[in-house]
C-alpha cells in the first residue's frame, strides 16, 4: 500500500498541535490516531476520552497494508478517507427494503448486508449511526477493526461502551463526541503513518 503525501499545511498543523499537547509518551500508532483525530476535530478533547489499544492498531495497520477492506457507515465517513477506496453500504438500493423487512434502521440494515460481502478481516468505520455501530457488534466477522466514533445524544454513548466491552479490536471514545470527520482522520492516521513510524520513530 502505498503512502500519501502530507501536504505542507498539515505539517505545519501538526507542529502547533504537538506545541500545544505533548503526546510523546504515547506508542507510535495511538498517538499517531490520537493526534489525527485531535487535528480532525481541532478538539483537545479527545486526547483524554480515546480508548485503544496498540497491538489492535497494530493488527489493523498490516490489514490494512494488505488490502482490507474498508466499509464506513456513511459517504461522509468515506469522503474524508483521502486515499483509498471505502465501501458504503448504505448506498446499495436494495437497503430500505432490507430495514423495513428486517424492522432496523437503514444503518443497521447496510451493516448487516455489508457483513456477508466484506468476510472477516475488515475494517470497519462509524462515525455516524449508533445503530451501525450495534449491528457490527452483531454481524461483522471477525473484524480487523473497529472504529466506533458515532456521534450524539441518543445511543452514541451506549453503542461505544458496548464494541467496548465486546473485546473487538477497536478505536473508540466515551463521550457522545464524534462524527464523521474523526472517523476517517482514525482511518487516515493509519493509512498516513509508514513502517518505519509504526515501530517506533516518531514523524
Amino acid at each position: 500500500m502505498g503512502r500519501p503525501r502530507v501536504h505542507e499545511i498539515e505539517v505545519e498543523s501538526m507542529r502547533r498541535l504537538r506545541a500545544r499537547r505533548d503526546l510523546s509518551h504515547l506508542p507510535p500508532l495511538t498517538r499517531a490516531v490520537t493526534e489525527r483525530i485531535v487535528h480532525s476535530a481541532a478538539d483537545f478533547r479527545y486526547a483524554d476520552e480515546l480508548a485503544m489499544d496498540e497491538a489492535a492498531l497494530a493488527g489493523a495497520w498490516d490489514a490494512l497494508e494488505s488490502g482490507a477492506p474498508i466499509v464506513a457507515d456513511s459517504r461522509m465517513v468515506a469522503a474524508g478517507v483521502t486515499s483509498t477506496e471505502v465501501y458504503v453500504p448504505l448506498a446499495e438500493p436494495e437497503v430500505p427494503a432490507l430495514a423495513e423487512e428486517w424492522g432496523t434502521t437503514r444503518s443497521a440494515a447496510a451493516v448487516r448486508l455489508a457483513a456477508a460481502k466484506a468476510g472477516p478481516g475488515a475494517v470497519w468505520v462509524v462515525g455516524n449511526a449508533p445503530t451501525a455501530l450495534e449491528a457490527v457488534l452483531v454481524h461483522a466477522e471477525a473484524p480487523a477493526l473497529v472504529v466506533g466514533l458515532p456521534v450524539g445524544f441518543v445511543g452514541a454513548v451506549e453503542s461505544k461502551a458496548a464494541l467496548r466491552e465486546s473485546g473487538l479490536p477497536a478505536v473508540s471514545n466515551t463521550s457522545e463526541l464524534g462524527g464523521s470527520a474523526v472517523a476517517a482522520g482514525c482511518v487516515n492516521a493509519l493509512l498516513y503513518i509508514d513502517r518505519s513510524h509504526k515501530e517506533g520513530a516518531h514523524q
